[in-house]
């Protein structure tokens, strides 16, 4: 009989967008697996969609973190099936031991929970809210840590049997589970023993009162009955293991009989931002709030500031209270205000144009090192994910929280786009406009043909835009000059003042130059080579400087005093497009 598989699992609550810290913990669990397949071990990496939380819990949610996973590359063995573009599948129930949602599971937690019971490792708690609200304010005002107190009827190990007929009959109740008195030993590859004194644990709740499982019950259930064998995850979820370690203690399968196992354990060391603080979703919110509160020193109120983003008074002066951290106000708050929010989840990445592969090469450095040197005796730090999965292990990660650097993610993207042939970028680029921009998209095909990354004149904008672009919505920014018509881009006046109406209309004369010039090409030499030396002639000739030349054509052509060369700038126009453009100008910026 061949041995069971070592199985990694990464289990998200479907109650929002995945967090990077998240897609991190799900990268490491991938490249732990992975690396054992590369050793020719069953290694199996699953997900498990932890979604008992029925008031925040979502299927909208569930699949968005399941395509976010996918598009980075990180797939999974075993676990809720996704359909990805190509038309394969990932996940599934090869080894049996589905559903992957907990919701469909909670018949299998009951049983359990019902078990624990009977053998008096668990009971029925009929307290109500009010009364153990009135506990812990008991317990403050003493001066006292709050902890739930066992009743004295129960005893360790006897079935409750009066507290079970109560609950049997309807009485409203939560089960809790009867803590062990002594030392629970939390055994960590990453921290080492992780010791948790007698005592320390109270009675926790297993199964809340309207009959689904905590999630530190049902994650214990799941981690036995899936075959779970490593639990790599954050540093924050470490307060909660000692309790989950003393529930495995406590159970026993019910199919077989035999005590539950430990998996082992990796606490992984938290992301943090730059300046210390914890990188968390409430990030966008202090964003947005200050920018709102930096409005309001102007002049602005929140009924002003409302009435500017659609929404009630109410809310916007709650947010700006700190009352609240509603995404939907900090988001309409920064699109009144032009704030860009900080990037925290695999979406926002996505949005603003980073690529996958640089993503999932960044987070890996978040906690991880490989411990190889380059050529030059430095770090490896850039690889891809074939590199992760041969690499990994769990030795390599630290102890000490990592430090999220927005400006080396940017310069990794950077290099990455750089680095991309020409016609591999245009697809990109069209793909991500496509999913993201779909205005543009419909821009880009009026402007370029029905096939854009078949088009010469994409792949030539796109070569100009690489090196300008360190996300491809930056480089959506920077090509905005062709993706407007002839007569519909505006002016900027202090360029035009300065590039073409300066020195008694020297620019204008440049311009009308140039435009005699470029008359006389064929459209099959209107090429960015053909362009650049026909300006760089009239700069020698006229004594101007290329610079000069170059500003002029380019104020002329896009408005403004920002481009690509002017040889690609021209180019990616066209002849046609670029006379009309510089027509215009000499007739609209005329001294």
């Amino acid at each position: 009989m061949p041995d069971p598989p070592i199985v990694t699992r990464f289990a998200p609550s479907p109650t929002g967008h995945l967090h990077i810290g998240g897609a991190r913990s799900a990268l490491f669990c991938w490249a732990f697996a992975a690396g054992l397949k590369n050793l020719g071990l069953d290694g199996r990496f699953m997900i498990r969609i932890e979604d008992t939380d029925q008031a925040r819990s979502s299927d909208e949610s569930a699949r968005g973190i399941l395509e976010d996973l996918a598009w980075l590359g990180i797939e999974w063995d075993d676990g809720p099936e996704l359909r990805l573009g190509s038309g394969r599948t990932v996940g599934g129930d090869s080894r049996g031991v589905g559903p992957y949602f907990q919701a469909r599971r909670v018949a299998t937690y009951n049983a359990y929970a019902e078990d624990l019971i009977r053998r008096g490792r668990a009971y029925p708690a009929f307290e109500t809210s009010e009364e153990l609200e009135a506990r812990r304010k008991a317990a403050v005002a003493a001066k006292r840590t709050y902890r739930f107190e066992r009743p004295g009827d129960l005893v360790a190990g006897e079935f409750p049997r009066g507290r079970w007929e109560r609950a049997v009959k309807g009485e409203r109740h939560v089960v809790r589970f009867l803590s062990p008195r002594e030392e629970v030993v939390v055994p960590d590859r990453v921290l080492g023993d992780v010791r948790i004194a007698p005592g320390e644990l109270d009675d926790f709740v297993i199964r809340k009162a309207d009959g689904f499982p905590t999630y530190h019950f049902a994650v214990v259930i799941d981690d036995e009955l899936m075959g779970v064998t490593h639990v790599m995850r954050a540093q924050e979820h470490l307060a909660n293991t000692p309790r989950h370690v003393a529930m495995q203690k406590a159970l026993a399968r019910l199919d077989t009989g035999a005590p539950f196992r430990t998996p082992e354990y990796a606490h992984m060391p938290l992301i943090f931002n730059m300046d210390g603080t914890k990188m968390s979703k409430r990030d966008k919110a202090k964003a947005a709030r200050k920018a709102a509160k930096d409005a309001t020193t102007k002049g602005a109120t929140p009924a002003s500031l409302a009435g500017a983003c659609g929404l009630e008074e109410g809310p916007v002066a709650g947010f700006l209270a700190a009352e609240h951290d509603r995404l939907d106000v900090a988001e309409a708050l920064a699109r009144h205000l032009k704030v860009t929010l900080p990037e925290i989840e695999v979406w926002d990445f996505r949005r603003n144009g980073y690529l996958p592969e640089v993503i999932t090469n960044f987070i890996a450095l978040l906690g991880w090192s490989s411990g190889l040197k380059d050529g030059q005796g430095k770090d490896v730090e850039k690889f891809d994910m074939r590199f992760l999965a041969e690499h990994f292990s769990i030795e390599r990660i630290g102890r000490t929280n990592a430090r999220f650097d927005r400006a080396k993610l940017l310069a990794f993207n950077a290099d990455a786009i750089k680095g991309m042939e020409d016609g591999a970028f245009a697809s990109r680029w069209w793909s991500w406009l496509g999913e993201h921009e779909p205005e543009a998209a419909s821009t880009v095909r009026r402007a370029f043909g029905d096939d854009p990354p078949a088009s010469p004149r994409l792949v030539m904008l796109g070569r100009a835009l690489k090196p300008r672009a360190r996300t491809l919505r930056e480089a959506l920014a920077a090509a905005r000059f062709a993706l407007v018509g002839d007569d519909a881009y505006d002016f900027d006046q202090a360029a035009v003042a300065k590039h073409l109406q300066g020195e008694g209309g020297r620019g204008l004369d440049l311009v009308r130059q140039v435009r005699e010039r470029l008359a006389g090409l064929g459209d099959g030499e209107f090429t960015p080579d053909q362009v650049h030396a026909i300006a760089e002639q009239l700069a020698q000739q006229s004594g101007a400087g290329m610079g000069a030349v170059s500003q002029a054509v380019r104020v002329a052509v896009t408005g403004a005093g920002v481009s690509p060369g002017i040889g690609e700038t021209l180019a990616v126009l066209g002849k046609a497009s670029t006379l009309a453009r510089l027509d215009r100008c000499l007739r609209a910026c005329v001294v």
